[in-house]
């Protein structure tokens, strides 16, 4: 009657054991819902409360109660209906359900008068959530973060999975469980949410149902676009660049690896740092103070900026001196051959079998972060320096890209370039081309070089490998076995410059700890 009388609807918020937590008064066609942060939620519980309200026509329950519903993980949702006298009518009910062959996020159930309504509650939502709870046990949650990856593409689906495809890689290695892909295909990604607001909501509803706490974007996101989307649905958002710095971060081990991680983490941040907090700006102290000072942004803004640059001065000192041991290794009359490709096509393990070195080599994404150096011997007798650098991959980050300069620039005292490529790979094509645009643009894609297709023995088909071999003018092999790298060290030996092997001694490895000892490195074949 209170509803109808004032024209407005009236919502309560009602907690399991009948109390009522909130009263609500919206305008004619909606309810406004607070706050509910200091409500309990988890990926298998609900909030442990029930929204109640009114709706003056009669109407049954409109999709935004529902997306409010699986939203604020409510337990139920009902609107009453307000008959034309005022008097209380039926009641339509509806709640959330977990992972069902339809796809159905919920459950509305028919209108009924209250008093006829017979559900044990408290029965049946320690029931659902159950439900809830043994449905996710089916899946891997032995992760803290399980996502939802999610793409915007315009033209190209067999693009669009490929580039998923590669974000779930990327993900696990960060030791993130990926439960659901999600594509959007749109002529151009939505300023505010990418998606779209509505397929956004539908993504939520899905996370909701898997019980997944991120999204990860396979884009590079604004800031402006993280807190849209983050106050929508409530999740935590990440995008491809913060995943790769994440591996960075967590492979880096040198010195100069971990500075070069942290100089792109914090270039990455600077734009993206917009929290606002008035309570935390200073008065300019002092008589004669004129007003506001530096509030807290302004202070971590230009706290990242001189971290930056003493970091950027770091950097410039470790170039200096692998400058000066790079002088060295050329006096020293060795050829020095670099060894490119796409993340994961096996270069560290072709480092390893060429050297009997024991870098690390991980069937992951950017396994190598820290350059290596090693000898090596050919058959000949003669002697090379074979260094292991950073794997390449589409897109990369402008600000990897910038802070791993100096380790890309080995790439311009390099004789040769050994270009390993993952054959079996399906797309190995556009990680040839990935891998090139780099090298172009790093101003080094006129060196001489080699390109080795690597994982030969995942290729059943010889005859096609032949002819792929012969199409890419291209060395087939398994770094794995050295029985198949003879022919490659020909080639290497044969590509390289005729040189003076008399100041060998006088070579200084890049890493001194992690070089092989000479009598060591033997050439694949066994000869010494």
């Amino acid at each position: 009657m209170l509803s109808f009388t004032i024209n407005r609807q009236i919502g309560l918020l009602i907690g399991r054991k009948g109390e009522i937590h909130f009263v609500i008064c919206g305008d004619q066609k909606s309810i406004f819902i607070p706050d509910l942060d200091r409500f309990r939620a988890a990926s298998t519980r609900f909030k442990g409360l029930r929204l109640i309200h009114t709706h003056l026509a009669g109407e049954d329950l409109s999709e935004e109660d529902l997306t409010d519903m699986s939203h604020l993980r409510l337990d139920l949702a009902g609107a009453l209906e307000v008959r034309p006298d005022g008097s209380p009518g039926k009641i339509t009910w509806a709640h959330l359900i977990p992972e069902n062959p339809q796809g159905d996020y919920w459950l509305i159930h028919e209108p009924l008068e209250p008093h006829r309504l017979s559900v044990n509650f408290l029965a049946f939502i320690g029931a659902l959530e159950d439900e809830f709870a043994r449905q996710q046990k089916t899946r891997r949650i032995d992760a803290a973060e399980k996502a939802v990856i999610v793409r915007v593409e315009s033209h190209s689906p067999d693009e669009a999975e490929a580039s998923l495809d590669e974000l779930r890689q990327l993900a696990k290695t960060c030791g993130v469980e990926v439960f659901d892909a999600q594509i959007q295909y749109r002529p151009q990604p939505d300023p505010k949410y990418l998606v779209g607001r509505g397929r956004l909501s539908a993504i939520d509803l899905r996370a909701t149902q898997i019980g997944a706490n991120l999204l990860i974007f396979d884009h590079e996101l604004t800031a402006a676009q993280v807190r849209s989307i983050s106050d929508f649905t409530g999740l935590k958002i990440l995008d491809r660049t913060q995943v790769i710095l994440d591996i960075f971060a967590r492979r880096a081990h040198s010195r100069e690896g971990k500075i070069q991680v942290e100089l792109a983490q914090l270039k990455y941040l600077l734009p993206r740092l917009t929290h606002k907090d008035l309570s935390l700006s200073r008065l300019a102290g002092g008589i004669g103070g004129v007003g506001p000072g530096e509030t807290k942004l302004e202070i971590d803004r230009r706290r990242i900026r001189e971290r930056i640059h003493r970091l950027e001065k770091d950097l410039k000192g470790i170039t200096k001196s692998q400058g000066q041991r790079r002088g060295r290794r050329t006096k020293s009359g060795l050829p020095v051959i670099s060894i490119v490709g796409y993340t994961n096509a096996g270069k560290s393990t072709l480092l390893n079998t060429l050297t009997k070195s024991a870098s690390v080599a991980e069937d992951k994404l950017f396994a190598t972060l820290d350059t290596k150096s090693a000898r090596l011997r050919f058959p000949r007798d003669t002697e090379a320096v074979i260094t292991d650098t950073v794997g390449f991959i589409r897109h990369l980050p402008r600000e990897l890209f910038s802070a791993f300069r100096a380790t890309l620039d080995e790439l311009q005292e390099a004789d040769l370039l050994l270009h390993v490529i993952d054959i079996s790979h399906p797309r190995f094509e556009e990680q040839i081309a990935a891998v090139e645009t780099i090298l172009d643009d790093l101003d080094i894609s006129g060196k001489p070089a080699i390109r080795v297709f690597n994982k030969a023995d995942r290729f059943e088909d010889k005859e096609a490998l032949n002819a792929l071999c012969r199409r890419f003018n291209a060395v087939a092999a398994s770094a794995l076995d050295k029985t198949t790298l003879r022919g490659l060290l020909e080639k290497i030996e044969a590509a390289l410059p005729t040189t003076d092997f008399s100041g060998r001694g006088n070579y200084d490895s890049e890493q001194p700890d992690e070089r092989c000892e000479e009598e060591n490195n033997c050439h694949p074949g066994g000869e010494s």
